[in-house]
């Protein structure tokens, strides 16, 4: 529902209330697979730019259709230049065209908030330098900027690659190459966060990506989202705690909602907000 209004599509509510959301599940951006991180990504896009939103759900599409032809083809043996080769190159196009703008869109993204994500990472109290970087697995030149010409080269790479692995695809009953492959990388003094970072070092980062998120999504629209925070500074220390706190205060915080397991855990920066307590699943 959308203003009272029952909507045909999930994605037409998109951005309606554009929200940010912090807890203690956001370790898994950090410390989960490429899938987390992507998501995140597409999250953030999708909200800011329909024309990425559009793309996402073409790139779907496509992916879907092309994956059970690949079944269907792994099942009945089939190889390559035959009939099955025909019904699974035809999805290709909508792939390259569509994948070229997610990944494409990503980078652009990822490359013009790398240094923000960095220094918020630094002002929460991390050491260590942190960065992050997206891995895509074609081989297009990747720019600082999206435009026409950077599209058309991950069109181009795209393309490529979907016809080389068409054989081992076919075999194998599965799309090995495009935006859905790809990684976006967070880095701890030059290796991997999820492999070599402690516990409060993966939940800083992952908290740094929710204070880019925020100011990102404020950016986008020009306003204040609404600020969600689901216990938030569980098994942080009290120092990252309060410098978490001021860097929302800095970003200029706007209505919050803030659940927390006791009282005592509200930060003295939210005691002005009105108080409600939930009992046997009740909000009193």
């Amino acid at each position: 529902m959308l203003d009272g209004v029952e909507q045909a599509r999930l994605t037409a509510a998109l951005g309606a209330l554009p929200s940010v959301c912090f807890s203690p599940a956001d370790v898994s951006l950090v410390a989960g697979g490429p899938g987390e991180r992507r998501r995140f990504l597409d999250v953030a896009l999708a909200i800011s730019s329909r024309r990425y939103l559009h793309a996402l759900q073409q790139f779907r599409a496509a992916l879907l259709r092309r994956n059970a032809e690949l079944r269907v083809a792994q099942r009945e043996g089939a190889r390559a230049g035959g009939a099955h080769d025909a019904r699974v190159s035809v999805w290709e196009p909508a792939l390259a065209e569509h994948g070229a703008i997610v990944t494409a869109m990503r980078q652009a993204f990822v490359r013009r908030h790398s240094d923000r994500f960095s220094q918020i990472a630094d002002a929460i109290g991390e050491r260590l330098p942190v960065s992050m970087r997206y891995v895509a697995g074609t081989s297009a030149t990747v720019h600082s900027t999206f435009d026409v010409v950077d599209a058309e080269q991950q069109r181009a790479s795209l393309s490529a690659a979907l016809s080389q692995q068409r054989p081992q695809e076919m075999r194998r009953g599965i799309t090995l190459v495009g935006p859905h492959r790809d990684e976006l990388q967070l880095l701890l003094g030059g290796r991997e966060l999820r492999t070599f970072g402690s516990a409060g070092q993966q939940r800083s980062a992952a908290i740094a990506l929710r204070l880019l998120e925020l100011a990102t999504l404020r950016e986008a629209i020009g306003a204040t989202p609404l600020l969600l925070l689901d216990d938030p500074f569980a098994e942080l220390d009290a120092g990252r705690a309060a410098r978490v706190l001021s860097l929302l205060e800095q970003s200029g915080v706007g209505q919050v909602l803030l659940a927390v397991p006791r009282v005592e855990d509200i930060p003295a920066a939210f005691t002005r907000l009105e108080r409600r307590t939930m009992r046997d699943g009740e909000l009193a």
